[in-house]
Parts: structure tokens; C-alpha cells; sequence
């Protein structure tokens, strides 16, 4: 899959790290704080009532996966998605239910810093359709840009032992 050992493969551990993901089988594969990768099948659960894939989808795997890009990146900081902007390139017919879907995540840019709290990553996240993310090997369906905000303040309920991270 990678050849850099910092990149964990993580295809079993997606109910664990995104239970929202898994739900609709998405499959993390790569890990890392400057990528993150999965794949998954259009089903009935996550399509319109005209059976192509629905957008909210899209853009749930893009926030998804550009916030423990950019978790990872900042240090296991809270970060929070403050702007997503998605476009949807190929005709509806494109997205029926068959062939799985692939979604490379990657920084677009580093990020700069005006101080811990201003920190403002931006992601890009593609989803293709098709085996493979390579250019010219599937058609891209849909492609989208995430603007973070990390270094964020843990909420209190979220220090107590049970809590979210």
C-alpha cells in the first residue's frame, strides 16, 4: 500500500476511529498526518431515492477524513471543519451503485501559524470512482477543499474520563 512507515494501514480499525464512516462501509486504508486514504461501495445506504450517491455523502467523507488528517497534523489537537467547498464533476449516472469508490485526502498547502488558535489547514479530498486514486485510472466524481481550524480549547465534558477526545 505505502512504502513510508509512518503511514499505519488501518482497514479494520474504521468503526473504531469514525463510526459514521463505517457505517456505510468505508474502509480506511492509510493513515497519516499528510494522508489520508479509504475506499468504499455505493449502497442503498448511502444513495438518493434515484440511486446514484448521495451528496451529503461526499461531503461527510471529505470533512471525515481532512479533520484526522489535520488531527494527526496538528499534534492530536482539536481541530473543527470552519469552511467546506465541494464540486461534483461527473454526470449522476456516474455514482450508481457498483464499483467501489476511492478517497485520497491530502494537506493542500502547509499550514501557517499566527499563534496556537490560528492555525487554518486546508485539505483536498477526491473521490474517484474506480480501484485505483491515479489520474486517468477512474473518473473523478467529486473533489473538495476543507478549511480547519486546529489547536482548538477541549471542552470541558470532554476531560472527564468517558468523554470524547
Amino acid at each position: 500500500m505505502t512504502n513510508n512507515p509512518r503511514v499505519e494501514a488501518l482497514p479494520s480499525k474504521t468503526a473504531e476511529v469514525d463510526p459514521t464512516l463505517h457505517a456505510f462501509g468505508f474502509k480506511i486504508e492509510v493513515l497519516s498526518p499528510s494522508l489520508v486514504c479509504g475506499c468504499f461501495r455505493v449502497s442503498p445506504i448511502c444513495c438518493q431515492p434515484f440511486k446514484v450517491l448521495h451528496g451529503g455523502v461526499s461531503a461527510l467523507i471529505a470533512e471525515s477524513l481532512a479533520s484526522m488528517g489535520a488531527h494527526m497534523a496538528s499534534g492530536f489537537r482539536r481541530v473543527a471543519g470552519i469552511q467546506l467547498s465541494i464540486n461534483h464533476h461527473a454526470r449522476p449516472r456516474s455514482a450508481t451503485m457498483s464499483s467501489p469508490r476511492r478517497a485520497p485526502s491530502a494537506p493542500a498547502r502547509p499550514s501557517r501559524s499566527l499563534g496556537l488558535s490560528f492555525r487554518r489547514p486546508v485539505w483536498e479530498v477526491r473521490l474517484w470512482k474506480g480501484e485505483r486514486s491515479d489520474a486517468g485510472k477512474g473518473a473523478l466524481l467529486a473533489s473538495s477543499s476543507v478549511t480547519l481550524l486546529t489547536s482548538l480549547p477541549v471542552p470541558e465534558e470532554s476531560r472527564r474520563p468517558g468523554g470524547a477526545a
